[in-house]
């Protein structure tokens, strides 16, 4: 199964040469789960075809505002929507988990709580994933279709589904802890309180349930892809 990786930023400079670039992250995340990729960088406008060019969608997360003004926002929203209309699953990571909320009718905004950073307990129906996390905007009000099926004292709206169609992940699954690190090194300073970044620290001992989200965001693809590969032989 195709999956096609949207880029909507990029990894620092001072970081890149050790951990790459977002899609090597979730390359790395998923790897050996019966995925392949290919890469489109739609921040700098280098979008997909058609929402059909791929089997599958991931959007991967940002340093921007899902609400800000950038060329590329306002065409991504549009593929959202036309990729949920025909039914072409759609993952969606800290900002793209924003981005979908805000392009299917919810509201994204700077939190007023302020920063979540480094391994984070969420409750999935139940069942505790850690999962490092690097925010300060949140999905403070969901579409009406979506589903909640991961949440956090801080972040109500940490985990989505819009149907089969859609997952989306407040966290960051495929971060790290060393890189959530580099980021606390070169863009926390003056940024995130001193306080929460060696509380994040403190947990970095702990272990990650990264693998266990990858085979999650792994299995909404290929369910789909199953789905749809019976609906084509019922057909035939």
């Amino acid at each position: 199964m195709q999956i096609g990786i949207l880029q909507t930023g990029a990894s620092p400079d001072a970081l890149r040469g050790e951990h790459g670039d977002y899609p090597d992250f979730f390359e790395r995340l998923l790897q050996g789960r019966g995925l392949a990729f290919r890469r489109f960088h739609v921040e700098a406008m280098e979008f997909p075809a058609g929402v059909q060019d791929c089997d599958g969608w991931l959007i991967t997360g940002s340093r921007h505002g899902a609400y800000e003004d950038h060329p590329f926002i306002k065409p991504l929203e549009d593929f959202v929507r036309k990729a949920y209309a025909q039914h072409v699953p759609v993952v969606g990571i800290c900002f793209g988990h924003q981005i979908i909320a805000q392009a299917m009718g919810g509201k994204v905004e700077r939190y007023a709580g302020g920063w979540s950073v480094g391994p984070t307990d969420y409750d999935f129906g139940g069942e505790k994933f850690t999962l490092n996390a690097w925010h300060r905007d949140q999905v403070t009000l969901k579409p009406a279709m979506a589903e909640i099926v991961g949440s956090s004292d801080f972040c109500e709206n940490a985990a989505l589904l819009y149907d089969d169609r859609i997952f989306t992940v407040q966290a960051h699954p495929e971060f790290p802890n060393s890189f959530v690190d580099g980021l606390m090194r070169t863009r926390g300073p003056g940024l995130v309180p001193d306080e929460l970044m060696a509380a994040a620290r403190d947990r970095f001992q702990g272990p990650l349930d990264s693998p266990r989200m990858a085979d999650r965001i792994a299995n909404f693809f290929l369910s789909h892809q199953a789905k749809k590969t019976g609906a084509e032989k019922l057909r035939a």
